[in-house]
């Protein structure tokens, strides 16, 4: 059997905190993936030539969710694999945590289908990929202690 030819890959994303001091939620994404397939995600993208992992992550957020949005602190990042075109793409995503500063769920690009805010505590029961359940399982209880401070209030971010 052949062996497949790998590349290393880096994505920069968010987890987009809403203003509920009692139960925060979060911004998901669903794309549709064929006819029967539906994938619930965290907002991500490639960084352009240039950009900082902070840049890649606030301008993909902005354009995935319709938001625009601040960074509060990073979280961890994760890694994956899969096969493309016969190349194995062993990928890592750098993630922040953050806050909605303006603009409107509405206003999503193209690459999710729908965007809606979730509940923190029910993110795990959505989100497609186990690596972004663990990743959101794993800020919870950091976003409560920050939400009770108030770090993710703004009146702009309509649910």
């Amino acid at each position: 059997m052949a062996r497949l030819r790998s590349v290393l890959a880096t994505s920069a994303g968010g987890i987009v905190v809403g203003a509920n001091r009692e139960r925060p939620a979060l911004v998901v994404g669903m794309r549709r993936r064929g006819r029967d397939s539906v994938t619930w995600t965290l907002p991500k993208g490639t960084p352009n030539p240039g950009e900082a992992r902070e840049e890649t992550a606030i301008r993909e957020v902005e354009e995935e969710t319709g938001l625009l949005v601040r960074i509060i602190e990073p979280v961890s990042s994760i890694q994956y694999d899969f096969v493309q075109g016969g190349t194995r793409i062993e990928k890592t995503v750098h993630y922040f945590l953050m806050a909605p500063v303006g603009g409107d769920l509405s206003r999503h690009d193209h690459e999710f289908e729908r965007v809606r805010w979730v509940a923190f505590d029910e993110a795990p029961g959505l989100l497609s990929f186990p690596t972004e359940r663990e990743l959101v399982a794993s800020t919870f209880e950091r976003v409560r202690e920050l939400a009770r401070t108030g770090m993710f209030d703004h009146a702009g971010a309509a649910r």
